[in-house]
């Protein structure tokens, strides 16, 4: 579970409905023709531009913000470097019965196990990277369109809260709730682009970057275990992904 975007997400909801309820009942900021306009009318015009089935697999890859847990690649490292140290002491035929977590890890040490020579595992690894990235980006394509039409909806909400509001002037009463319906989709359409669709589009961007960096710390490694370098050597290579202030010093 990624806490900071859990916490980011329901501290800004709280806010505003802290808001809404000091500044009155919070019923006077729900209306369902707003909602269906800018929440249902949103997705419906981002739909447009996906097939279908690209448009559920991207709202799909876009959810799993929320539960995304970053790999430690300092424990990374060591667990690689353990890896080297099996392979060097009884052969590559002693990791086929490693314990390895990561489905990516794994899937290198199998093509390892195997026999593939080392221009065969990274070409096989990076592609599993390259489409991983397309998917990522698509994902964060259709939050980004989101964003730029969850506002142009509301302002569509807006308008045609203005010609009820409008073509009822001569009955006092029904301006009041027109104009609401008005106010209201700005409103939907402002919370539902900054709240949701660029955060989240940024976010898929910094998890992407965060997931390359970590499968091609990975791919370095296992090519250094397929070409039987020393497991120092490849933990040297290998902390060159770390930040600088986590990476180890001489004396360590």
């Amino acid at each position: 579970m990624d806490i900071g975007t859990l916490v980011g997400l329901l501290g800004a909801i709280a806010m505003v409905v802290m808001a809404m309820v000091l500044g009155g009942s919070i019923i006077t900021f729900i209306d369902a023709p707003s909602i269906l306009i800018v929440v249902v009318g949103t997705h419906f015009v981002v739909m447009m531009t996906y097939s279908l089935s690209d448009f559920l697999a991207a709202s799909k890859a876009g959810m799993k913000v929320l539960t995304f847990k970053s790999v430690n690649n300092e424990e990374l490292i060591t667990q690689i470097v353990e890896l080297a140290d099996m392979a060097r002491k009884s052969g590559l035929l002693a990791l086929e019965g490693a314990t390895i977590e990561q489905d990516f890890l794994k899937k290198g040490i199998g093509l390892l196990v195997d026999g593939h020579d080392g221009d065969v595992v990274r070409g096989i690894l990076e592609k599993d990277v390259t489409m991983a990235s397309t998917r990522h980006k698509h994902a964060a394509t259709l939050f980004k369109a989101m964003a730029d039409v969850a506002p142009a909806m509301g302002m569509i909400g807006t308008l045609v809260g203005l010609v009820a509001m409008l073509s009822n002037m001569d009955d006092p009463k029904s301006i009041g709730p027109a104009m609401a319906v008005a106010l209201l989709t700005t409103l939907y359409g402002a919370i539902m682009a900054n709240m949701v669709g660029i955060p989240i589009a940024a976010k898929l961007g910094f998890r992407d970057d965060e997931e390359k960096v970590t499968k091609s710390l990975m791919i370095d490694g296992l090519l250094g275990i397929q070409a039987g370098q020393n497991p120092r050597v490849i933990e040297q290579v290998l902390h060159g992904y770390l930040q600088e202030g986590k990476r180890p010093t001489a004396e360590e």
